[in-house]
């Protein structure tokens, strides 16, 4: 009887023993996550186009249609490529609603100075953790990096084929909205915008407005028109750069 009792005794002793333990271990905190430890970069695809002469850049991404990535920067590197950082919206504003679609969007970034866009040039795109690489041929007749724009529509092949990248300037609150694409001449290109409403209102600003149209049966080419129609447009002709 008395043994008994003894290995009860121990038994209920290792008992709360484990108890006690199991009690300190669910208590222990959680590590706390390496903020400092290095982000590994994802490869994402990138595309570019010349735009404004070769002053500006439009580079295509690929991403919700409604969280278009802002402008960061643009350097000339020591090795002689460009290097584009662009924003995601989130980062700016966590609670911005982005739509999940998955579309191209271009954003607009200004060429460095000493960059010449009559040479071939390398991209080099940072977005978060996600970078790419984008190939640009050289253009003839280009303005030189960080003088002043002429204000006038312009437009660039990218390197998706059949896709083209244009530019207009106007209010940044009245962006003009695609209607209808058509290859309407072997050398011709008609974008048609959307009538806006008569009682728009729209900020007094002067911002460069981009954005991407495609051609699935048109392969890049000198000598290619873009002609604006609609929303203030009638029939402006813009060169298609950098066939």
């Amino acid at each position: 009887m008395t043994r008994a009792r003894s290995v009860l005794a121990t038994l209920g002793a290792l008992s709360a023993l484990g108890i006690a333990l199991a009690g300190c271990a669910s208590a222990a905190p959680a590590p706390e996550p390496d903020e400092t430890a290095p982000v590994e970069p994802v490869e994402m695809e990138v595309e570019a186009a010349w735009l404004d002469a070769g002053r500006l850049l439009g580079v295509v991404t690929w991403g919700s249609s409604t969280c278009v990535p802002e402008g960061g920067e643009a350097q000339l590197a020591d090795d002689g490529t460009i290097e584009v950082s662009l924003v995601d919206p989130g980062e700016i504003d966590p609670n911005r609603p982005c739509t999940e679609d998955y579309r191209a969007r271009v954003t607009v970034v200004g060429v460095p100075e000493g960059v010449d866009p009559s040479q071939s040039q390398v991209l080099n795109v940072t977005l978060g953790a996600g970078t790419g690489t984008a190939e640009l041929a050289g253009i003839a007749d280009a303005a030189v990096p960080g003088t002043p724009t002429d204000y006038a529509p312009s437009a660039g092949w990218t390197g998706q084929p059949g896709v083209i990248a244009y530019l207009t300037w106007g209010s940044s609150t009245c962006v003009p909205v695609v209607a209808d694409v058509q290859q309407t001449a072997p050398d011709q290109v008609t974008v048609t915008f959307q009538e806006p409403e008569p009682d728009r209102m729209c900020t007094m600003d002067m911002a460069p407005r981009a954005g991407l149209v495609e051609v699935p049966e048109l392969n890049p080419a000198p000598g290619v028109q873009l002609i604006l129609q609609g929303d203030g447009f009638d029939g402006v002709a813009a060169p298609i750069l950098g066939a």
